[in-house]
């Protein structure tokens, strides 16, 4: 059975009989964790091999681990600081902040590898305007230079790790105020202002090899009336056409505010599809992912087959053991644990 469009989540710290029947369906081709499911790491491995072990080809599993607030995993796992804090370390020390930028894309990779987990949705590449509600310090800088340095070499600490990268939210949504989980977010702004700041960072990154770009439920009434991840001319005409990215495109959650605008779930789905998305999520529902399992008709095609296939995790991980034994990544550890706090030389906890 080939991966289908859809990645949904599980309810618990593992599997139910009901969290088997809808990832057993030929329309899910992925899963992705939130905190809920985690309660140690050797549970999280557990579930992982699981959720593997229920179809093959295997479904691809994800998290949001960003660092920061946004950090799903925690007991067991190294703190990462939010992207911000290597921004301001660029400011005095640009290549310091880019050898920890690396150091902490290594140890994200590296550590969910030892637990099944194929990719996390990160880098932002979000420009930090100071305003947002929902990006915040998620982003790495307000200066697309910054960005683009800190990210590149985000990408290739992931990268040693043994996993693919995930860009969001296309084309920028730093600018905006509203927080689209829970509102319909506007940018009033030209199509030549966002490509010549906010755009940027994507371009930079789709030509350095990103695998994955996630849009913004933000609506540009400038460019088009529908949020970008449901924009055929966002996704089609900029993305890849323009920009001639040929990665994934993953949409951003389907259960929130921001998609309300296009219907009901099965409608979101089908719009962020055929808008030019390879795979569409939906958390935090069972019911509403029942539903859409219900209704949705789909095929995939060959292309994005091809293109998922390339977000499973690459090499056989290290497990927890083996990394903690390792000099080099406990060095990175140390150094990207102490970013952030007001000692430099206080030990990593």
């Amino acid at each position: 059975m080939s991966l289908g469009p859809v990645m949904l989540d599980v309810v618990g710290t593992e599997l139910s009989k009901e969290d088997i029947r809808r990832i057993q369906h030929p329309l899910v081709g992925g899963v992705i964790l939130f905190a809920r499911n985690f309660q140690s790491p050797n549970q999280l491995k557990a579930l992982t091999d699981s959720i593997h072990a229920v179809r093959q080809p295997p479904l691809l599993i994800a998290v949001d681990h960003e660092g920061g607030r946004v950090q799903r995993f925690r007991e067991g796992f190294s703190k990462i600081p939010p992207m911000r804090e290597f921004g301001k370390i660029w400011d005095e020390h640009p290549r310091k902040a880019r050898q920890l930028a690396e150091e902490a894309g290594w140890i994200i990779a590296a550590e969910l590898r030892a637990h099944g987990v194929d990719f996390s949705f990160t880098p932002v590449l979000d420009m930090d305007y100071g305003e947002s509600q929902v990006i915040g310090d998620r982003a790495f800088h307000g200066n697309v230079q910054a960005i683009n340095e800190l990210a590149f070499s985000l990408l290739q600490g992931l990268k040693r790790g043994g996993m693919a990268a995930v860009g969001k939210h296309f084309p920028g949504h730093g600018y905006v105020v509203a927080d689209s989980h829970v509102a319909i977010p506007v940018d009033e702004r030209e199509f030549d202002q966002i490509a010549q700041s906010d755009m940027q960072t994507f371009r930079q990154l789709i030509d350095d090899g990103i695998q994955a770009i996630m849009p913004a439920h933000v609506i540009y009434p400038k460019v088009d009336d529908k949020p970008a991840g449901f924009s055929e001319r966002w996704l089609q005409k900029v993305l890849r056409q323009r920009l001639e990215f040929n990665g994934v495109i993953f949409s951003d959650d389907l259960s929130m505010e921001g998609a309300g605008v296009a219907g009901d779930v099965t409608q979101r789905a089908l719009a962020a599809l055929n808008a030019g998305c390879d795979m569409v999520l939906l958390c935090n529902q069972p019911d509403k992912a029942d539903e859409l399992l219900a209704n949705l008709k789909w095929d995939i095609s060959a292309q994005s087959l091809a293109r998922l296939a390339r977000m499973h995790g690459r090499r056989h991980p290290a497990d927890m053991v083996a990394l903690h034994e390792d000099p080099d990544f406990m060095k990175a550890v140390h150094q990207v644990g102490v970013v952030g706090k007001a000692d430099g030389d206080l030990p990593f906890a």
